[in-house]
C-alpha cells in the first residue's frame, strides 16, 4: 500500500515523515528502495529510539559485533538486560535482545519470554544472529540520510507542515475505540487522536494514516472530510484483521 501510494505522486516527496516510527519499518523501505531523500523518524519510546540513536551515531558495527559474539541462552538473556546501560548502544543491544526473545517482540510491560516460538524453539526461534547483524549493518548505507528524533510525533508534523515535499505516514498506538491492542503493544499508548486528526488537515503535503477498523475512527475521519479504505492485515498471531487506511483521496486505491 505504501509503494503504492508513492508511486502515484507526482513530484516525487522529498521527505518522509514518520511520526510513530517504532520498528521504522516504512522509513527504511522508503530509504533502502529510494521512494525520497530523506526520512524522519520519531519513537518516544525510549528502548526502541535507543537503537535509531545508535544507527545514527555510527555505531551499527558495534552493535552487529554483540549480536554475533553473544551466546544466546535464557540466563544469559537475563543476565544482559538487567545490567544499567551506560550509553545508548549497549540499551540499543538490550532492545534488540528483548524484540528477539520476547512473546511477539513486544517491549511493553509484562511481555514474556517466548516460550514455544517457531517450531518449539523457545527463545531461539527469531534469534537469527547472522541475518539480525547483516540487517543492522546494511543500515548503515542509509544512516546518514535519517534525522531521528525521541519526540513527540505531532510536535514534529507540525513542524513539517508547510513542506509540500514532504509525506507523512502514520501509524499510531491503537487504543481509539476502547481497543487494548494499544496498551500491551506500546509503551507509549496515551495519545489523543483527536489532535492528530486536526494536525493533518494542516499538512501541505499528502499524508496516509493507518489504523484500527475501529467506530470511533472512522467518525473522527467523516469529521475531518477524510477518506477511508479497508485493507486486510495479518497481526501478530496471524490472524487476518481489516486495518483501515485513511488519507485527503484515497482514489488511488481503487485503480488498482
Amino acid at each position: 500500500t505504501f509503494r503504492h501510494w508513492i508511486s502515484t505522486m507526482y513530484p516525487k516527496p522529498t521527505i518522509l515523515v514518520e511520526p510513530f516510527a517504532g520498528g521504522g519499518i516504512i522509513s527504511l523501505t522508503a530509504l533502502f528502495e529510494n521512494l525520497v531523500q530523506e526520512s524522519v523518524m520519531v519513537e518516544l519510546d525510549d528502548e526502541i529510539a535507543a537503537v535509531w540513536k545508535s544507527i545514527d551515531k555510527g555505531d551499527a558495527e558495534w552493535l552487529s559485533d554483540r549480536i554475533l559474539n553473544f551466546e544466546l541462552s535464557r540466563e544469559a538473556v537475563i543476565n544482559e538486560i538487567k545490567k544499567i546501560p551506560r550509553t545508548p548502544r549497549e540499551k540499543a543491544f538490550q532492545t534488540i535482545l528483548k524484540n528477539r526473545t520476547f512473546h511477539g517482540g513486544i517491549l511493553a510491560e509484562g511481555s514474556g519470554f517466548l516460550k514455544y516460538g517457531e517450531n518449539g524453539k523457545g527463545i531461539h526461534s527469531r534469534w537469527y544472529p547472522a541475518t539480525i547483524a547483516k540487517r543492522i549493518l546494511n543500515l548503515n548505507n542509509i544512516a546518514e540520510r535519517i534525522d531521528f528524533r525521541c519526540d513527540d510525533g505531532l510536535k514534529v508534523m507540525k513542524e513539517f507542515s508547510n513542506r509540500r515535499d514532504a509525506i507523512c505516514f502514520i501509524d499510531p498506538p491503537y487504543t481509539a475505540g476502547g481497543k487494548k491492542a494499544g496498551t500491551r503493544l506500546y509503551k507509549h499508548y496515551e495519545l489523543d487522536h483527536e489532535p492528530l486528526f486536526c494536525v493533518c488537515e494542516t499538512l501541505k503535503g499528502d499524508f496516509l494514516m493507518t489504523y484500527d477498523n475501529a467506530e470511533e475512527v472512522k467518525k473522527m475521519a467523516r469529521s475531518h472530510g477524510f477518506q477511508m479504505r479497508l485493507i486486510p492485515m495479518t497481526n501478530t498471531h496471524h490472524a487476518t484483521m481489516e486495518e483501515l487506511v485513511i488519507g485527503r483521496d484515497l482514489s488511488w486505491m481503487d485503480a488498482a
